[in-house]
């Protein structure tokens, strides 16, 4: 069976506020938890009036010590934004606290715009070239060498694994040559999804981590009782997907009848572009896509984003995901 994960942005809705939002991810991680989704994971992001989850290793903190079992991690933590060293103990502290529970992506873009990129790390140093040194860094703290003159306390010698996210070719071969699990963003940028995952297969050297390629794909998945709920539903999440698009980024919008219909047709194509794996229907209709999807993708697991307006038709969605699962497996 396909594994399934939930990637929880922390959303705040239009009337309402992060300290909801995180309220509403908790509840979220713990029906995850109890339905057999294998994590549930945070990202960073920042100057985004929808997403509450910039201060991510805290609010990681958060949904750890209210669940159990669930694995809980950063999809991811961006990171050029940060020092490797501050990272290392941010999440050595955290898997200090949740033994073998704790997951760190990391990603080379800022998860912001580039005023604020500034104002995150005051220099715009190259990425390409710093990001791969940054991850050597970051290992070396969770496994130093003898002699070492920094270490990370908490964070040396825990088990802590490392993933390489991406929306490019550039995460994929970074994986593939460090030996570790890749995740790519198939969920906003799907345009290079299977090129890349061809690349960081081929190319994959087995590590003390990981002996073989492993891959995770995000998708957008809302599922309802019928197609044309689960439809409405997902116009909150077309409607904030023109909003970033367009400069304009704003709290989760309340699902707009006919929203996709009435649009231009450049923004069309931009939902088309950015949803272009989504699987948006009744359990029946989702299933089929996906199966189709996993079958043509070979994915090792799949991680599911589902920002609906209405917090019980979230968790509705995902209760009907994880049936859906089920299915495949049977």
């Amino acid at each position: 069976m396909t594994p399934f994960s939930v990637l929880d942005l922390a959303p705040i809705f239009a009337g309402s506020d992060a300290a909801q939002s995180f309220a509403n991810s908790l509840d979220l991680a713990r029906h995850a938890e109890r339905l057999g989704y294998r994590r549930f994971w945070l990202a960073e992001h920042h100057n985004m009036p929808g997403i509450a989850s910039s201060a991510t290793a805290v609010v990681i903190a958060h949904i750890a010590g209210g669940t159990s079992t669930i694995r809980v991690g950063a999809g991811g933590v961006m990171l050029p934004n940060h020092s490797p060293l501050v990272i290392a103990e941010q999440f050595g502290t955290l898997a200090s606290l949740f033994p073998d529970r704790i997951d760190l992506g990391l990603g080379r873009a800022p998860g912001t715009d580039q005023v604020t990129a500034r104002a995150l790390r005051r220099t715009l140093e190259s990425s390409d070239d710093a990001f791969p040194q940054d991850v050597r860094e970051l290992q070396a703290y969770f496994h130093p060498t003898p002699g070492q003159q920094v270490n990370a306390v908490p964070g040396a010698g825990l088990n802590v694994p490392i993933w390489i996210l991406g929306s490019s070719l550039f995460g994929a071969q970074l994986a593939a040559a460090f030996g570790l699990p890749y995740a790519f963003a198939s969920h906003f940028a799907p345009a290079m999804m299977e090129q890349a995952i061809a690349l960081y297969r081929s190319r994959f050297k087995p590590s003390a981590q990981l002996d073989k390629p492993y891959v995770m794909l995000g998708a957008t998945v809302v599922v309802a009782d019928t197609d044309a709920e689960a439809k409405f539903l997902a116009t909150s999440i077309q409607q904030a997907v023109v909003a970033l698009r367009t400069g304009r980024p704003a709290k989760i919008p309340a699902p707009s009848e006919g929203f996709y219909e009435r649009l231009p047709h450049a923004y069309r194509a931009i939902l088309d572009d950015h949803l272009a794996c989504s699987f948006i229907g009744s359990p029946d209709t989702v299933r089929s896509g996906l199966r189709a999807f996993l079958e043509r993708t070979g994915a090792d697991e799949l991680m599911i984003a589902c920002s609906v307006f209405d917090h019980a038709a979230r968790v509705r969605s995902h209760e009907l995901a994880a049936d859906v699962r089920a299915d495949l497996a049977s």
